[in-house]
């Protein structure tokens, strides 16, 4: 894996986790109302702890990765 694979990586677990921020937003605003929430807050937050465990792998196997590949 080079630096520029390990970034387009990052970039996109970040779209997931961002595809996954509804989910926290409808459990929330669930919960506002006095409604149970719709989605497994405890399976959710694994889920999206997860993915952040995977970009912090990633950000700290950056600096020991090689150039090629891309222009960063």
């Amino acid at each position: 894996m080079t630096r520029f694979e390990a970034r387009q990586e990052i970039s996109h677990i970040k779209n997931l986790l961002t595809l996954s921020d509804y989910r926290v937003i409808k459990n929330i605003e669930y919960k506002a109302v006095g409604k149970e929430a719709p989605y497994d807050i405890k399976k959710l937050h694994a889920e999206r702890q997860a993915l952040r465990d995977q970009i912090n792998e990633l950000e700290e196997l950056i600096p020991t990765l090689t150039e090629e590949g891309g222009i960063f």
